[in-house]
């Protein structure tokens, strides 16, 4: 090491990289989203809330959501449910032009719900990638990670306390 290093050329010289090669620098492409549709030309996607998950195939068509079976108007009775559910269709500009058909267990109505959101804006990308930025920026394609608390041990609940008594 009897060089003196000047420039960052000089140094690119040193680690071996040649003249004109690290001029650019290297970083990876970013990832290229591709459209995922099964043999009937559906996307599926899977969402979780709280502990619901939800099973969700999009495909075209004229705008009907099914939940297991009903509409999703008549499985999600309150409309606070109905618009978190069309939420990401509503934030695409593509609200009547996709057929939904949702599976969805475990948790309360509130969990469902969510979790069909994110089955949906998760389909949405696999079936038209462009629609990742909108949905990405609406904050549909983050899993909701809050769970319920579990149980402590010398604890009522996760944190209450037993009552307490002097004597």
């Amino acid at each position: 090491m009897s060089e003196q290093i000047t420039s960052l050329e000089d140094l690119g010289g040193a680690m071996g990289v040649a003249p004109g090669e690290g001029d650019t620098p290297v970083t990876d492409a970013a990832p290229v989203h591709v459209q995922k549709l099964d043999d009937q030309g559906r996307a599926y996607a899977t969402g979780k809330r709280k502990d619901a998950i939800a099973r969700v195939w999009v495909k075209p068509g004229s705008g009907k959501i099914t939940v297991n079976g009903k509409d999703f108007t008549a499985y999600f009775a309150r409309p606070v449910l109905q618009m978190i559910v069309q939420q990401p269709i509503v934030a695409a500009a593509r609200d009547g032009q996709y057929d939904i058909v949702a599976t969805v267990k475990g948790g309360g109505l509130s969990g469902q719900a969510g979790a069909v959101r994110h089955g949906i804006s998760k389909a949405l990308t696999y079936y038209e990638p462009e629609l990742r930025g909108t949905l990405k920026a609406g904050g549909f394609l983050t899993r909701d990670s809050r769970v319920v608390e579990r149980k402590k041990y010398g604890r009522a609940k996760a944190r209450r306390s037993f009552q307490f008594s002097k004597r």
